[in-house]
Formats: C-alpha cells, structure tokens, sequence
C-alpha cells in the first residue's frame, strides 16, 4: 500500500478531477446554434473554466458572445466571452454590475437567439443583483449575519432569491430564447434550485419562507431587508416564478457535475490500491465539530472490532457542514474542512493507524488559502511539541493554526469547479 498520506491527496486529486469543467462540459452541449446569436452567461468558482470548456466545444462552429463572473483569482484568459471577477463569499459592488450587465443582455435577446447559461457553486454571492429598494450594503449585512449563525446554504439561499433581481428563476423569465443551463452542484441532494440560487429554475420557496428562516436563526439583519420580505410575504411583490409555470418550458437545466460523482471516483482511486471504500454519502450536514465526533465513533469501532467494516477501508463522505462562530468571535481562520478535521483528531486521541483527509474541492477552506488540512496518529503529539494546543485551537475556531504548525495544510490554489467538500479517513 502506498504512504497514507500521498493516498490521501491522490483521493482528493481524483475527485476534483472527477469535476473538471474542461473535462465535463463538452458531453452536455447542445449542438452549435445554427440561427440566431449564442450568449453565454453565467456564476459560480467554476464559471471560467465552463466558459473556457464551452470556447473550446464551439470553436469555429458557433458565433459566440457573453460574460461569467467568478470569484476573484479564479479567472482565466478567454476569447469571446468575458471573464469578471467579483466577491465571494460575501457579495460586492463587482459582482453587482456583473449581473445587471447579464440580466440586460438577456433581457436584449430574441426568441431565434440561444441563451447558454453556466451555473456552479458560489454563484449566490457572485450574482448578486439586489431587488428594487435592497441596496448592495444590506445584501452584504444580511449574507454576514446568515454566515455567522451558521444557516446551512440551502437556506441562505432562499433568503437571498427573495432579495434578487435575477435568482430564483427570473433569469430565465428574463430570456425570449430558448435557455440551455449547465450545472455543477455544491449542494447536499443535487437540488437545481439552490444551486447558485437557481437563476433558471423555478423556486418553490416563499418569501414567508425566508421571514422563518431569519427567525429560526435570530438572524439580524437591515430595516430595508426586512421590509421587502414582509411587503413580499403579505402579496405586495412578485413571487419568483414557481413550477409549473410556463417560462421554464423553454428551459433545459442539465447536471454535469456531482459531489456523489466525485466520491466515486475517489472511490475508485482507493480501490484500486486494494482498499475497501466505503461511501457514507454526499449529503453530510451539520456542525462540522459534531459531525467528526459522530465519525470518530465509527472509526472506533472498526479499530477495535473490524466491524461494520474491516480494514484496510476508505470512509468517504461529501456535502457541506457548518461553523458557528459567536457574536464579536476574533481570530477564526480556518474552514469547515479543517474545523472537521481538528474536531476529529481529538475524538481519535493519536488512535493507531487511522489518517483523514478533509478538503473543499473548490480548492479554498474557509478563511484562509489552502483547500484542507491531513490528519495523522501523530498528529496531537507533533502539534504539542510545537506548543500547540488542540483543544484551545479548536474552541477558538483556528483549525488553520492548528494544521499549519504542524505543516499538514493542504494547498491546491483555485481548482476552478466545486462540488462541495471532500472527507476520507483511512483505516489501514
């Protein structure tokens, strides 16, 4: 068996690669629009690979125009359709103009043009075009407040599609053409209308459902915010458009990229080296410090009785956790990977023969540059000689501390796709 640690990050390597926009994008294409203009829009980490791919799959054989707006120093140099950097994970005034720019070319579509829209993860913050009345600064107060009570993505984005002038299927209400829209998924469950806020899918959520969700988390949030949602709740304001609705007959929506895919292919990776995987699902949720102790228990049963499963085995999981940070918390650095990740290393206590793996596939954990962090038996014993304490790294929410003491991060730069986060604990 090879060293732990280089399977660990081969693992890894193989899931991202599994969601490689260069590598995916140009199987779901539809064929090069033969009538009218081709415009490409779109948001999200991967947006500028997508439209590189999308250049690459239309060369010579469509006229192609547009603009995708990613997270800044995820660009990358194209051809026709424009690249623009923006803010994420809380959005700005770059993301702002990006989007408007996208609604009017839309909007200056006909129905013999072909509308190709580019979706991926990080797409909610990056298109962000606040409705009538919400101004940019309450947008970014009110994704603050929903990052700091630790409200899981799917409902952050449901306030925030109550809040857009384009999310929520008004993208595609927006569009006279025939819409084509290609998805990379960042959500636990694969749902198209949370991903990026879903600009061409039809929501089924209210704005009475974003009011509850600002309540259940005592969320916070400006006079402005709440106003529209109430206006919104009580019949004054346009729903989004919901199911059913006669727009999105015009609408093919298309998943090209999956955590569960990602999974299997590092699956594979393990298996190939003879080590049982085990795939406990791409949908894990919840505080990432509670989820490492649920895992660890697992781990410790298979160490000490080879059940459920006998090592050598690859526990491997996706999905998107939480880190609830306090009101006034200072000095978090560190994501939900390496949050995780130290949460499990003291569960484990240097317990024999198990090394993990926690890293975003986006290449950026959190609050700091790197994608995640490894994790060994030594771990704790090598962070005390650095006069590191884990346990007080962790209640201070400096995972990244933690790792980068012991030289155990795990530093990829932008990967340019996102598929959520990626968790292997070895068994060996």
């Amino acid at each position: 068996m090879p060293d732990p640690r280089a399977l660990l990050l081969e693992s890894f390597q193989a899931a991202v690669a599994a969601a490689d926009p260069l590598q995916v994008v140009a199987a779901h294409l539809p064929p090069p629009h033969a009538g009218g203009r081709t415009l490409v829009v779109g948001a999200g980490k991967a947006a500028a690979s997508m439209a590189l791919a999308v250049e690459r799959a239309y060369e010579g054989r469509a006229a192609l125009e547009g603009l995708v707006v990613t997270r800044y120093a995820h660009g990358l140099p194209t051809r026709h359709i424009r690249v623009i950097e923006a803010g994420h994970p809380v959005p700005d005034e770059a993301g702002e103009q990006a989007a408007a720019e996208i609604l009017a070319r839309v909007q200056a579509l006909g129905s013999d043009d072909r509308l190709v829209v580019l979706v991926s993860g990080g797409g909610s913050s990056l298109l962000s075009l606040p409705a009538d009345g919400i101004a940019m600064a309450d947008l970014k107060a009110t994704t603050r407040e929903l990052l700091r009570c630790g409200a899981p993505i799917t409902d952050m984005n449901i306030v925030r599609k109550h809040l857009s002038r384009i999310q929520g299927g008004r993208l595609a209400q927006a569009s006279r053409a025939p819409v084509t829209t290609l998805i990379v998924s960042d959500v636990a469950g694969d749902d198209p209308s949370a991903i990026a806020s879903g600009p061409t899918v039809a929501d089924p959520s209210t704005f009475g459902d974003a009011l509850a969700i600002l309540r259940r988390y005592g969320a916070t949030v400006p006079a402005a915010v709440l106003q529209h949602l109430e206006r919104g709740a009580r019949g004054e304001l346009a729903e989004t458009p919901k199911p059913g609705d006669a727009v999105f007959a015009r609408v093919d929506n298309r998943m090209i990229a999956t955590a569960h895919g990602s999974l299997e292919a590092a699956a594979a990776c393990f298996r190939a080296h003879g080590i049982q995987p085990v795939l406990l699902g791409d949908t894990v949720t919840g505080e990432a410090r509670e989820v490492a102790q649920v895992y660890a228990a697992l781990v410790r049963e298979i160490r000490a009785y080879n059940a459920p499963f006998a090592a050598p085995v690859a526990l491997i999981s996706g999905g998107e956790c939480t880190v609830t940070l306090p009101a006034g918390a200072k000095g978090a650095r560190g994501g939900r990977c390496s949050e995780f990740l130290l949460s499990l290393v003291l569960e484990l206590g240097g317990l024999a023969d198990v090394h993990a793996i926690a890293a975003d596939t986006d290449g950026i954990d959190g609050s700091e540059d790197n994608a995640g962090a490894l994790a060994a038996p030594d771990s704790l014993a090598r962070a005390e000689a650095a006069g590191v304490t884990a346990r007080r790294q962790l209640d201070a929410h400096d995972a990244w501390g933690f790792f980068d003491a012991i030289g155990d991060l795990v530093v990829t730069g932008p990967t340019r796709t996102n598929v959520n986060d990626y968790r292997a604990i070895l068994i060996v």
